[in-house]
């Protein structure tokens, strides 16, 4: 009947004097891995637009269906997405669509900290997908 009371005790003061490993989260917060797949950013080109090109690979790559794609062309021939959105209830962060992006225009990013009420506030859309790009130097 001892020698459990005393494993127990054991147990007890080796994690008392051992380092916390609790965070204090917001005001701390965990580096994310470089494999970490957060909410998607476009990269911008040097005039400000989205480096899109509206293939439709990534469309057409994505295994749940989350993204829907519009494309348009200027008057110099550039093919550019009219609308683009990730419906972010449904995408499941794979990575493909960024694997097959052949002009490296959408990324996954390292924000995890996205909480909205509405589910209207889950569609990103360019708009959106450019302004991640602040939270992804």
């Amino acid at each position: 009947m001892i020698i459990p009371l005393l494993k127990g005790l054991a147990v007890t003061l080796k994690y008392f004097f051992s380092r916390p490993f609790a965070i204090q989260y917001p005001d701390e917060k965990i580096e994310m891995t470089d494999r970490w797949r957060g909410i998607h950013y476009f990269e911008r080109r040097e005039d400000g637009s989205t480096k899109c090109v509206a293939c439709g690979l990534c469309e057409a790559v994505c295994p749940s269906n989350c993204i829907y794609l519009e494309a348009e062309v200027y008057e110099n021939g550039r093919r550019f997405p009219r609308v683009y959105e990730i419906d972010g209830t449904r995408c499941i962060f794979c990575g493909f669509c960024e694997e097959i992006c052949p002009v490296n225009a959408i990324r996954l990013g390292k924000n995890y900290e996205y909480v909205r009420h509405e589910r209207a506030d889950f569609i990103f859309d360019t708009t959106f997908l450019l302004d991640q790009k602040k939270l992804n130097p």
